[in-house]
């Protein structure tokens, strides 16, 4: 059962989490590119290696918080 003062928010407080992470997560993917060109110019291929798998995993929890704000979002159109 939906209340009035919840009828009256554009987003749920799960939506707006769910965006939120959503922009950090991205924010992130794009700082990654920086930090492994830095780490290519240090000649630090651990480094290039790690920042490549951070990326990788961002990437993949993008794709997951995706999925889950689609169905959250979804659900409140019932």
């Amino acid at each position: 059962m939906v209340t009035a003062s919840q009828s009256n928010r554009v987003l749920s407080n799960l939506e707006y989490n769910l965006l939120t992470s959503l922009q950090r997560k991205s924010e992130a993917l794009h700082a990654y590119e920086q930090y492994i060109k830095d780490a290519q110019e240090a000649n630090s291929q651990p480094c290039v290696e790690l920042f490549q798998k951070l990326q990788q995993e961002d990437m993949q929890h993008v794709q997951e918080i995706r999925q889950h704000l689609k169905q959250v979002m979804e659900q409140g159109k019932m």
